[in-house]
């Protein structure tokens, strides 16, 4: 058996370890208890889960999608006598047998049927509390990583790390950009999870903060991020390649944005707000010769997880940090842009999109990733 065959083969052990058993117990039940704090505030009886970030959440980890682009095709109805998940009849096999955590009850609606209001129905009273009006404390219930889902994000982010240094590794500057993003997107598909972003530019393109892929080849230089989700989390990671020494001005501008995610990650600490921490990029932006509209040009990022950002943070999200909730900032400049997933520990910052293999430089005492050069 050749190597990558071995690979491809170990690939695919681990994907099926992460879909033996969903939802971890101990961390359900933790999950379970926040959302019955929430119904008790809310002096509701029951609650309606409809979207694919709180459904992954509660569920911890399950797939609730069939088209990536779809609404779920399974709705949660949690009260205080036990959680029930509503699906479709042709889904309920799959569901039953593949994505069902211990304790979950599953009830089935013709496909052709109304999906909320069938789960509604099982509310005690038909008029469970939505999901749309306590967003904001759903969100807030999400921010504290429990145990076994921060190992499964590491795991996922490590992995896809792995699949930028495998993949960049191998380009050449004749690479389209295209062939670049379907080389990542194999590789994820490989680790059993789900590409919902790829993004990809060449020399010629590097001035696009969003650059979807083209046929154009790369050139001396490319960028290319992908965003990986696997058991509902999502993974995000900006990696850049290079075949020259770059110029000056290039490698000026990189260690700048370095120094600006520096300092968003020295304002990330436990009750720390949102948009405290928004106003701090603002003032980090002219402080590394970016200049004051910097930040008008791209989102920054913000919290991540069950989500790509969770939410955006602007300058009137005063959502407050929490020990063990995860980020993903994304400051960006022109030509250049820095991006990572980390969790907030006890021991500060620590990067979870990181693979060894890859050419880091320390900033502020984390290793930060630099361009690639080959």
């Amino acid at each position: 058996m050749n190597t990558a065959t071995q690979q491809a083969r170990q690939e695919l052990e681990a994907a099926a370890v992460e879909r033996t058993a969903p939802g971890n117990p101990a961390d359900r039940a933790v999950k379970r208890r926040r959302v019955l704090d929430i119904l008790e505030a809310a002096g509701r009886e029951s609650l309606l889960l409809t979207t694919n970030t709180a459904l992954t959440w509660y569920l911890d980890g399950s797939r609730v999608h069939i088209s990536l682009a779809g609404d779920p095709i399974a709705a949660m109805l949690v009260d205080r006598d036990g959680d029930h998940l509503v699906t479709f009849s042709n889904e309920a096999a799959r569901i039953a047998a593949e994505e069902l955590p211990d304790g979950v009850a599953l009830h089935t609606v013709p496909w052709h049927g109304q999906l909320h209001a069938a789960a509604a129905m099982l509310a005690p009273n038909g008029n469970p509390l939505p999901e749309a009006e306590v967003t904001a404390e759903l969100r807030a219930a999400r921010q504290q990583f429990l145990p076994g889902e921060s190992a499964r994000y590491a795991r996922l982010c490590a992995e896809a790390a792995a699949a930028m240094t495998d993949v960049l590794s191998g380009a050449t500057p004749e690479t389209t950009e295209f062939a670049l993003a379907s080389a990542l997107a194999a590789r994820i598909v490989a680790i059993g999870a789900e590409p919902l972003v790829l993004l990809c530019n060449g020399a010629g393109r590097s001035e696009f903060r969003h650059p979807l892929p083209t046929h154009a080849p790369i050139g001396r230089r490319a960028m290319a991020v992908v965003c990986a989700r696997r058991n509902g989390l999502v993974a995000n990671v900006t990696r850049w390649v290079r075949f020259d020494a770059g110029s000056p001005a290039e490698r000026d501008a990189e260690a700048r944005i370095a120094a600006v995610e520096a300092d968003i990650f020295d304002a990330t600490v436990p009750g720390a707000r949102l948009d405290g921490i928004f106003a701090e990029i603002q003032e980090a932006y002219s402080r590394h010769g970016f200049g004051a509209g910097q930040w008008t040009l791209h989102h920054q990022g913000g919290p991540a997880g069950y989500a790509g950002r969770d939410p955006r943070a602007t300058p009137a999200t005063d959502d407050t940090v929490v020990r063990n909730q995860t980020f993903t900032w994304n400051p960006s400049g022109p030509g250049v842009k820095i991006e990572d997933t980390v969790q907030l520990t006890e021991a500060g910052i620590i990067v979870l999109t990181v693979d060894p293999r890859w050419p880091t430089a320390a900033v502020n005492g984390i290793a930060r990733p630099v361009t690639l050069q080959l």
